[in-house]
């Protein structure tokens, strides 16, 4: 069940007699996550030159280390040079290579905070900042400004300050939990937090963005599965990037979290040198379907400060998306997006397939270069809308059908309804006692 490297890692923190009991306790890789560089060749037996290891050291003065224990024990180290999973969670000289164009936060995420914790950009919900603490510091991270904060996690006024703002704002339906990672929290504490949430009654859907079902899926207790269950509707977002990532935890911590009804979703960054292939993106949304999760979004790498070595054109983008539209089930495909630069937001972008229009016809490719035409509609009379709603004739019932108008026998079976016989029309009986 277990590698050899999983258990030569645990040995080297004295606990190979007692292995199976502290890997799959997640308190015990936090405890013992590494946060040198001394601790990280130990351990893997990597042995750095004198050059690069002054470097790295240069870098963790602004930018510190953290990984896990489960994440150091994917890396292939007879080539971890090109290996996804060291790029991803060690320091490299590049991270103090900061490009003029790079901003702390380039998604003006503080500008777009009305209160500590939240921030507001778009019209029906918000993100709600709840931990600055990481099961591992992933060195892409957008937020790298907040990475290693000591006051990492924000005490019950500074929470409650953001859940008193979305109360009182009663256009937001939609909460996005994030940080950090909200599953670094204790249960109880994100219970409290999920609870005061649900009080509130113009909030329809609470959404958790974690990584740790790639870094730390032994986080995925039973017991936190059941804490998260009471809080139905929850959307659980999650964070692969590459297939080596899919193990068979991680596996087993999705399964816990798709047989518990929470509908999962995946965000993927395009990243330079780790999954900029068509290739590994195609099986990366294969294995990610098969485990029960939505490719969501495939981000272009943001500009923040020190991510210039991550970043590819936009061209590698829409390369991958051309590998997967029409080359997979619609359903595997993410939207590619950037998240705009000074806080516009995500815009989605896709290759052409829209050659050209004309007043009734449109002239359309598909994924394998064929030219077609769809023929516009010649009798189209657009519904020309004043915003006066109350005199429009679509029909503007927005809620669910009600679905108790049975009649006949139906009727009687139904238990939603209380009608407990039928009567024919007319019946003199009913006209003599006057009952309508």
């Amino acid at each position: 069940m277990y590698s050899k490297i999983q258990k030569q890692i645990a040995s080297k923190f004295g606990n190979d007699e007692t292995f199976a009991k502290h890997w799959e306790d997640w308190r015990w890789h936090i405890k013992h996550t590494i946060r040198d560089i001394e601790t990280f060749e130990r351990i893997t037996g990597i042995v750095f030159d004198d050059e690069f290891r002054r470097d790295v050291s240069l870098t963790l003065d602004k930018f510190p280390l953290a990984i896990t224990p489960y994440y150091l024990s994917l890396i292939d180290r007879e080539d971890y040079r090109n290996d996804p999973v060291f790029i991803q969670s060690f320091p490299v000289p590049q991270e103090l290579e900061v490009d003029p164009r790079e901003m702390a936060d380039p998604l003006d995420e503080d500008k777009d905070s009305p209160v500590p914790g939240i921030t507001h950009r778009y019209p029906d919900r918000v993100l709600f900042h709840i931990s600055n603490l990481c099961a591992m510091y992933c060195r892409h991270c957008t937020r790298k400004r907040k990475v290693g904060d000591q006051d990492s996690i924000p005490g019950r006024e500074a929470i409650m300050q953001g859940i008193e703002y979305i109360a009182n704002t009663p256009q937001v339906r939609d909460v996005l939990l994030s940080g950090g990672d909200p599953l670094m929290l204790s249960d109880d504490y994100l219970d409290w937090i999920l609870t005061e949430l649900c009080r509130i009654p113009h909030v329809e859907v609470v959404r958790i963005g974690t990584r740790i079902p790639v870094v730390l899926p032994y986080r995925i207790t039973d017991k936190l599965v059941a804490m998260l269950r009471k809080h139905q509707p929850l959307w659980i977002n999650t964070h692969f990037n590459h297939p080596r990532e899919m193990t068979s935890s991680s596996k087993r911590a999705l399964r816990k979290l798709a047989d518990a009804g929470f509908p999962l979703g995946n965000q993927t960054v395009l990243l330079a040198g780790v999954n900029d292939c068509p290739r590994i993106i195609k099986e990366l949304v294969h294995r990610l379907v098969e485990n029960r999760v939505r490719p969501y979004y495939l981000y272009q790498c943001d500009l923040s400060e020190g991510l210039t070595h991550f970043r590819t054109p936009v061209g590698k983008g829409i390369e991958i998306m051309e590998g997967l539209i029409g080359h997979t089930s619609g359903f595997s495909i993410p939207t590619y997006v950037i998240d705009a630069p000074g806080g516009g937001g995500k815009i989605p972008l896709n290759p052409n397939y829209l050659i050209s229009l004309s007043t009734n016809k449109v002239v359309l490719r598909n994924y394998e270069g064929v030219i077609t035409t769809y023929q516009e509609p010649n009798s189209y009379e657009p519904i020309f809308c004043d915003r006066q709603c109350a005199e429009c004739h679509l029909q503007l019932k927005l809620k669910g059908a009600d679905e108790c108008q049975a009649t006949g026998i139906v009727k009687l079976l139904a238990d939603h309804d209380d009608t407990i016989s039928l009567t024919p029309e007319d019946n003199e009986r009913m006209v003599r006692r006057g009952d309508d």
